[in-house]
C-alpha cells in the first residue's frame, strides 16, 4: 500500500466529532448528510471507546455523497498493519476519492484498555508503516489510492509523517503548533489540525465549557508534554487550564471570532482545519455548525 498518495480535496474546513462514534447509527446518518449539505468538506472522528473506526467510516460514506471521511485517528493497537491496510483499500475501492486514513499510536490509558503496553511510539509507528507498505491484499485495488495521515504532535513524529505519509493530523493544539508543524513538514505534506470551538460570548461560561473538554486531555502525557514543549508551564495545565491556555486551545466567542482563529491556522500553514463544536448540550450541534458554515465557507 502506498502511504503518501495525494489527498482528495477535503475543502478548507471539516467537522471533528465524538458524536459520530457515540450516537445511534440513524442519528449519525441524518446528521452526516446535514453536515455535508452545510458545505463542510470532511468528517473526522476518533477511535477510543465508541464505534470502531472502519465501521464508522463505512456508515458515514454510505450516508453521504461528496464529503471526505477520515478517522482522526484509527488506533494502530486495535488492528495489525495488514488489517489496517486492507480496511483502507476496501473503503477506498468502494468509495473512490472519499476516504483518508488517519492513524496514530494513541496514548497509554487507551492502549492499556486494549491489553497492550504503550511504548516507544516513534519506533512502533515506523515499524507499523513498514508493515502496511508490505501487506498483501487480494481484493480490488482502491483507485485513486487511499492517502494516510499521522496523528503527530512532537517534531520526530511530524518528521515521520512528512517523510512516509501524506501528512499530519494534530489534535488539541494551539495555532503556534500549526506554525511549528508546517516548519517541520515543509511545504508539500498535508497539514490538518483540529480546533475546538465554543459559540459563546460570555467568558466565564465559554471557559467552563472549554475546561470540561480540556481536562481529559491535560491529564494525558502526550498532550501535556506537547504543550510543555511549546512553552506552557505546569501551572498553566492545572485545573482544566489557565485562562491563557484555554483561550489558546479553544476558540470561543461569536462566529467572527471563531472564523478569525481558523484564519490564523491557515496563515500559520494549515491546509485544512476540522472544528469540534463544544457546548452544554449533549445533542448533535447542528445549530452551531449551521451558524458557522456561512462564515467559514469563505476562508
Amino acid at each position: 500500500m502506498r502511504l503518501d498518495a495525494p489527498l482528495p480535496p477535503p475543502g478548507k474546513v471539516g467537522v471533528w466529532a465524538w458524536w459520530l462514534v457515540t450516537h445511534p447509527a440513524e442519528e449519525v446518518r441524518n446528521a452526516a448528510g446535514a453536515v455535508e449539505d452545510l458545505g463542510y468538506g470532511a468528517l473526522w472522528f476518533p477511535e477510543s471507546t465508541g464505534r470502531e473506526a472502519f465501521t464508522t467510516a463505512s456508515l458515514l460514506l454510505e450516508a453521504t455523497d461528496r464529503v471526505v471521511v477520515a478517522p482522526g485517528i484509527a488506533n494502530l493497537w486495535a488492528r495489525d498493519p495488514t488489517a489496517m491496510a486492507a480496511g483502507a483499500q476496501a473503503l477506498g475501492e468502494a468509495h473512490p476519492g472519499r476516504f483518508v486514513l488517519g492513524i496514530g499510536v494513541s496514548h497509554a490509558p487507551s492502549v492499556a484498555r486494549r491489553g497492550a503496553t504503550y511504548r516507544r511510539p516513534l519506533q512502533v509507528m515506523r515499524s507499523y508503516l513498514d508493515g502496511m507498505e508490505e501487506a498483501a491484499y487480494m481484493g480490488p485495488q482502491a483507485d485513486p489510492e487511499v492517502p494516510v495521515v499521522l496523528a503527530a504532535l512532537g517534531p520526530k513524529m511530524l518528521s515521520l509523517a512528512g517523510e512516509r505519509t501524506a501528512g499530519a493530523h494534530p489534535y488539541f493544539v494551539p495555532v503556534e503548533h500549526t506554525a511549528l508543524a508546517r516548519d517541520v513538514l515543509g511545504h508539500g505534506p498535508f497539514l490538518a489540525p483540529e480546533q475546538a470551538v465554543v459559540l459563546q460570548t460570555d467568558p466565564g461560561r465559554a471557559r467552563s465549557i472549554a475546561r470540561r473538554h480540556m481536562s481529559r486531555y491535560l491529564a494525558l502525557d502526550n498532550y501535556a508534554n506537547n504543550l510543555r514543549r511549546l512553552g506552557w508551564s505546569d501551572g498553566d495545565l492545572l485545573d482544566g487550564g489557565s485562562d491563557a491556555l484555554v483561550d489558546a486551545l479553544v476558540a470561543w466567542g461569536d462566529v467572527a471570532a471563531i472564523a478569525e482563529r481558523l484564519a490564523a491556522h491557515f496563515a500559520a500553514g494549515a491546509d485544512h482545519v476540522s472544528i469540534q463544536v463544544l457546548s452544554d448540550d449533549p445533542e448533535i450541534p447542528l445549530g452551531g455548525l449551521e451558524a458557522l458554515s456561512g462564515a467559514l465557507s469563505g476562508l
